[in-house]
């Protein structure tokens, strides 16, 4: 075993937290998170395995939020391993006592091979995981979570998935080329242009997203802007909020500052003297 195993933390140094983490500094003091690639074989269908612990005992509970991306997850936590579909507004998490958890974060469209229903059948929810895994999802859980290692938990995870890996999807992969187009630096900022970019017509693109995806192109877009500008706000050389509205692709920046209070639950003036204030 690697022996920074049990202490890696993308949260420790600045910049590198995930976007979409809200706060990311403060982040890093109340989790650990760690990454980790899949093996070749799974490639095409998940992103990464990720690792959440904390340890807040002694410590009164706080709530870590963070605007998901257009990725369903297998989760696997004690007493509620489960399938989670795409959360379209924030997830909150709320962090009492000590836990561990390990997650699967597919690629858009890379779970749909796995299970026999449309993704944006459980948006916004969860569904049981013992189809996919051809069990039930508590004995994976134990399976899982007794592994005494962020390696040991991963290598078991990707193992249950091994045994159930699909055929290659063409519109999975056409999915995620998309999603990717749309997540890209001074990408797209309608589905018109999206649609424009990639060469796929507009009614295609959405039957595609609703069955692979989970949620509509148009939010995919906004929420990849509202995710990069979450991570702009949090570094030291953070843009005025004028051109950061411009350079997302926002009409104007009051559009944006709605936007992003509404999700964040705090304006993007606030949200970046909150983290310039505990950088210094």
């Amino acid at each position: 075993m690697d022996k920074t195993d049990s202490t890696r933390n993308v949260l420790a140094a600045r910049g590198l937290a995930p976007k979409g983490i809200v706060d990311p500094q403060a982040a890093a003091r109340r989790i650990r998170l760690a990454t980790y690639p899949p093996a070749s074989a799974l490639a095409p269908f998940v992103e990464y395995f990720w690792v959440v612990e904390w340890d807040r005992r002694g410590h009164a509970p706080e709530t870590q939020r963070v605007l998901p991306y257009p990725n369903a997850h297998l989760v696997f936590d004690a007493g509620r391993s489960a399938i989670h579909g795409v959360v379209r507004g924030a997830f909150e998490r709320p962090l009492i006592g000590a836990g561990k958890v390990l997650g699967v974060r597919f690629a858009p469209g890379g779970l749909r091979p796995f299970i026999k229903q449309s993704l944006s059948s459980f948006t916004d929810t969860t569904i049981a995981a013992d189809a996919l895994l051809d069990m039930p999802a508590a004995e994976a859980e134990l399976q899982v979570l007794a592994q005494t290692d962020d390696m040991g938990m991963v290598a078991q995870a990707q193992a249950l998935l091994l045994a159930r890996r699909p055929q290659i999807d063409d519109a999975a992969l056409l999915a995620a080329r998309l999603t990717a187009a749309a997540a890209a630096h001074n990408g797209p900022a309608s589905v018109a242009q999206l649609c424009e970019k990639m060469a796929i017509g507009e009614r295609r693109l959405q039957r595609l997203f609703a069955n692979y995806v989970g949620v509509p192109p148009k939010w995919v877009i906004q929420r990849y802007r509202l995710q990069e500008a979450i991570w702009r706000l949090a570094q030291p050389d953070a843009p005025e909020l004028a051109s950061l509205a411009h350079a997302l692709g926002f009409f104007d920046q009051a559009h944006f500052s709605r936007s992003f209070t509404q999700l964040v639950g705090s304006t993007p003036l606030d949200y970046r003297r909150s983290q310039l204030a505990k950088s210094v």
